[in-house]
């Protein structure tokens, strides 16, 4: 059993920027494929960015958002820089436990409880 505890999220002005943290449970973090996804209200749960020993994004944060992990801290990081209104969302933190990279939520095995992102304009 893997448990993921997410932080950073708040309200922000557009231009702004948030740190979500994501930490994990168990003794093979570094072997997991790690991935951030968003979702919207009334909207289905959206890949936005993975990390495994390359690093993904969906097209519409690349150049704004940057994930990385600390394989000591068991922890996995979304810096989000000049955040927008549309990026507005419960955030979430997902583990896969075996194979590589995937941008399907339901590809992922194990997930956090979300935390709120919310950009004013």
């Amino acid at each position: 059993q893997v448990q993921l505890v997410e932080s950073g999220g708040g309200l922000v002005q557009a231009g702004g920027s948030l740190r979500l943290s994501c930490a994990a449970s168990g003794r093979t973090f570094s072997s997991y494929f790690m991935g951030w996804f968003r979702q919207a209200p009334g909207k289905e749960r959206r890949f936005v960015a993975a990390a495994g020993r390359s690093t993904y994004y969906t097209d519409s944060v690349k150049g704004r958002f940057t994930i990385s992990r600390d394989n000591a801290k068991n922890t996995v990081y979304l810096q989000m820089n000049n955040l927008k209104p549309e990026d507005t969302a419960v955030y979430y933190c997902a583990a896969k436990i075996s194979g590589g990279y995937a941008i399907i939520a339901s590809a992922y095995d194990y997930w956090g409880q979300g935390t709120q992102v919310t950009v004013s304009s």
